[in-house]
């Protein structure tokens, strides 16, 4: 998976180049950089000055980070970066602005994200260009999108913490901020629940390759030490509980709550017939929302169709229908997720759901809609004319379980894949949207699912290196996005992810790195 010589080229040119013309080797890449001549030294010992006890945290963590890359701290020296928190006048809380000179760094912002990613974009350089210096010049920055994000299926087989924590300081170091915990459904239930314990000793039992594998789950406390290592690194974690469908492996520890499902996908639903489940529910998502400080509640809410063939015969359900005056039970299904996000509401939570949430008619105020059907544009429209904010993660190209390469076979293809320039490429590609419109893009998102993906080993190569694309995308504005920029500067990246033991397919040369065996 090694790219060594085109790799070390690339540092000697970084090394060798005169003063005057150092680059920067940055992803996602900044979208105004002004160069001067020279650049700050980072040999000598560096002192981090503020004033602003809010900063506390992102200096102790780049002060760990810039040692990693050969940087000494001295609280004597008199060279250094200045971190300022300015007060307003900045569009985004993640915007940030370098003023760089041989001897001092001055970096401003907003709010202590904009710091972050301003310490993220030197140590970055320093890390990928091989240089023990940054070029001088004024970097004024700010992410394309509010949320820049990726989701990892845990439910249909189980990776555990270190993996995810290696994840998510991946995700730090390019500029993604969300993480999207898809932590149960059908294979397996992966969160603790104090409350109904046997969603875990019995619901954590299989995964979608061996029903029968011992139960794998996150502890409570295993969550809180996740949280607490992703908002250092200002990452948010949404998890998502799957529900009305989706629900077997609930359903499997407390079959009272089910709704049933049919001979492909028993036991799939919940039953919203019954006023017991929406208190089963709620004292499930309070301790979820006891765990995770995201304002945000991913519930799911998709292919409920596939296994709620029972609610026909269902007498309570067939009440509800009758008293709430319900036609349908697509009308069911929209009438669970409208009390449910009522729920959330109670917890001071905001719904977040997949697209077929739109039909429902939660407040477009406090939801946010996944659009991850990508054969259906309409549903799209629908969410934007309805005014939900929304986040775009079309199955091609941001499912990261599509096959990335003609020549692979472990994966999935619909009419075709998503290589890595296809998640480069988006969303301009394929989308021309309205100012109105663009005001509602949240932002994008690529997933993971993983039925066909059991071992880290699959989880880099599919997600790496176009986790890496879906940073630029998510952070360079369309004007300043420059694929052979990209292609060059994604050298260096693969020497990193290299020392970082983390596996990838490298699209520049696929001959070199073959399709991991099943």
């Amino acid at each position: 998976m090694k790219q060594i010589l085109p790799i070390l080229l690339l540092i000697v040119f970084c090394n060798c180049q005169p003063e005057e013309t150092q680059i920067w080797v940055v992803t996602p890449y900044p979208n105004t950089v002004a160069a001067e001549p020279g650049g700050f030294d980072f040999k000598q010992g560096i002192n981090f000055e503020t004033s602003e006890p809010t900063l506390e945290g992102v200096v102790s963590f780049f002060q760990k980070k810039m040692v990693e890359v050969g940087a000494s701290i001295d609280a004597e020296s008199g060279k250094k970066i200045h971190l300022e928190l300015a007060k307003g006048g900045e569009k985004s809380p993640e915007a940030y602005k370098l003023h760089i000179n041989k001897s001092d760094i001055k970096l401003t912002a907003s709010h202590p994200k904009g710091i972050f990613y301003g310490m993220m974009t030197l140590w970055q350089q320093l890390k990928l260009s091989g240089n023990k210096s940054v070029p001088c010049g004024v970097v004024e920055d700010a992410p394309r999108y509010a949320h820049r994000g990726f989701m990892l299926d845990e439910s249909r087989h189980f990776f555990g913490k270190k993996k995810v924590k290696q994840l998510i300081d991946l995700m730090a170091a390019l500029k993604l901020n969300t993480f999207h915990w898809h932590l149960t459904d059908s294979p397996g239930w992966r969160v603790e629940i104090k409350a109904y314990p046997k969603l875990t000793t019995i619901g954590g039992i299989g995964n979608h390759t061996n029903p029968e594998a011992p139960a794998r789950f996150y502890t409570q406390e295993d969550i809180k030490e996740i949280v607490a290592f992703a908002a250092e690194r200002q990452v948010e974690i949404i998890p998502e509980i799957d529900m009305p469908g989706h629900a077997t492996a609930a359903n499997r520890a407390y079959p009272e709550f089910s709704g049933g499902g049919n001979e492909k996908h028993p036991e799939f639903t919940f039953d919203p017939g019954k006023d017991a489940t929406y208190q089963y529910l709620t004292t499930i998502l309070e301790e979820v929302v006891g765990l995770f400080p995201s304002q945000y509640i991913h519930l799911g809410g998709d292919e409920v169709h596939f296994g709620n063939e029972k609610w026909k015969s269902n007498d309570s359900i067939q009440a509800l229908m009758n008293r709430e005056n319900l036609s349908s039970l697509v009308d069911v299904e929209h009438y669970f997720i409208r009390r449910m996000a009522n729920e959330l509401t109670q917890m001071d939570k905001k719904l977040a759901g997949w697209d077929e949430i739109v039909e429902s008619d939660v407040s477009n105020q406090s939801s946010v809609v996944y659009w991850w059907r990508h054969d259906k544009e309409d549903q799209l429209q629908k969410s934007l004319d309805k005014g939900y904010p929304t986040v775009l993660c079309p199955r091609i190209p941001l499912y990261f379980d599509f096959v990335q390469h003609d020549s692979h076979e472990n994966g999935r293809r619909w009419d075709g894949f998503g290589t890595l320039e296809d998640v480069y490429a988006y969303p301009e590609s394929t989308h021309d949207f309205s100012d109105k419109e663009t005001k509602l893009i949240k932002g994008i998102q690529g997933n993971l699912w993983t039925e066909k993906f059991d071992s880290d080993i699959w989880v880099d190569f599919m997600t790496f290196p176009r986790m890496v694309a879906l940073a630029e995308s998510a952070w360079t504005t369309k004007n300043n996005k420059n694929l052979e920029r990209f292609r060059t500067n994604l050298l260096p990246f693969y020497e990193f992810l290299d020392s970082q033991d983390v596996g990838y397919f490298n699209s520049l040369q696929p001959e070199l790195t073959p399709e991991p065996k099943p």
